[in-house]
């Protein structure tokens, strides 16, 4: 059978279109604000299906001013994760934000091209915050409007194989089906931890490991004390410390400087005691704020922070390092999106054969 295409929306470096693509599904249009996101996103895609990205049609701009849109039939789903300042408790939460308008103009796409599905992406807030009940809920009723009957997952990526705790929404509807998508996890499946994927890459500084954030980390004069020492405020900025034996927390957007999160390396190679964990018990028991901070300590690669996000080791990355920081933590996980994907594929387009090898080889 032909693959079912799909128009990708508020693309970014394509972690969600990475995750259909493996499940099966083809790409015929990519659009995204941003020109270093659509650069990595256009190398990426010359990776998949050759020079020029076969079909596929690749637009920069704002959606709102872009001059060909995609027609009504021309793809079978609607793919995107418009702007999210707006909802996420990471910002402001302003509802007069006018980015948060950006998921009106994501169902008005899939009004024009009719697609038998679409999947919006966007994050946790917007689903479970009191604050935006009316808000998902108008989007809901637009999406019933326009003939879709919709279900809303919130999933935390760690659940499906990411060493990552990030927590998502994803609002998927069928046009006029029940056929409505399951995304289950594993009930025994093990969380993967930080540890299991940073020492599957090269040493620190080496190649394929040598995009290094040189961001300073010094003690907070006045640290801001929590239970566990992976939490509060014990460096400068709001990198935290990471936890090698759990999954890392959710990466933020704002990497590549005093952000970034650390860890340990002598933990990361000898399973020595992170000493993160003995400062802080130190600071509990009254101790003095650190002087200097050890050499051991250090932040994460662009590399590591593109393998915690579960994208291909030979991603060809586009812009400068804060820009390629950004883009990593925009994005929505591959193999998370893979999950959602395959969901789809089962429900809707159940002769359709997987190709998650295909992402395994890139």
């Amino acid at each position: 059978m032909n693959k079912p295409t799909f128009v990708s929306l508020y693309t970014g470096a394509g972690g969600l279109d990475l995750g259909f693509i493996s499940a099966g599904f083809e790409p015929v249009f990519a659009n995204d604000i941003n020109k270093d996101a659509m650069n990595t996103y256009s190398a990426m895609m010359d990776k998949i299906y050759g020079s020029n990205g076969g079909r596929h049609r690749i637009e920069v701009g704002d959606i709102r001013e872009v001059r060909e849109l995609p027609a009504n039939g021309s793809a079978d789903l609607v793919i995107g994760g418009p702007p999210c300042q707006g909802f996420s408790v990471a910002g402001k939460m302003d509802p007069n934000d006018p980015r948060s308008r950006h998921v009106f103009d994501f169902l008005a796409m899939v009004e024009r091209v009719q697609p038998k599905v679409f999947v919006m992406e966007n994050v946790k807030a917007l689903a479970s915050i009191k604050k935006w009940k009316s808000t998902i809920e108008e989007i809901r009723e637009e999406a019933e409007r326009i003939g879709y009957a919709t279900t809303l997952n919130v999933l935390n990526a760690a659940d499906f194989g990411v060493p990552q705790s990030r927590e998502r929404m994803f609002l998927i509807g069928v046009k006029g089906s029940e056929a409505i998508p399951e995304i289950k996890a594993s009930s025994d499946a093990q969380r993967p931890t930080l540890r299991s994927v940073l020492s599957r890459l090269p040493g620190y500084g080496q190649p394929g490991n040598d995009q290094i954030c040189k961001a300073k980390i010094t003690a907070a004069k006045n640290p801001v004390m929590r239970n566990s020492p992976w939490a509060g405020m014990l460096f400068n900025g709001q990198g935290r410390p990471m936890d090698l034996d759990s999954p890392a927390p959710t990466l933020p957007a704002s990497m590549g400087g005093n952000r970034t999160p650390i860890i340990d390396q002598e933990t990361l190679e000898n399973g020595t005691k992170p000493w993160a964990v003995e400062y802080h018990a130190s600071l509990l028991s009254g101790g003095d704020v650190a002087s200097e901070i050890p050499s051991r300590l250090r932040r994460i690669t662009v590399d590591e922070a593109a393998a915690i996000q579960t994208f291909p080791c030979n991603m060809p990355w586009r812009g400068s390092q804060s820009s390629r920081y950004k883009q990593i933590g925009n994005a929505v996980p591959p193999q998370l999106a893979y999950a959602v994907a395959t969901a789809v594929r089962k429900a809707v387009f159940p002769d359709l054969p997987d190709q998650k090898s295909l992402l395994d080889q890139l």
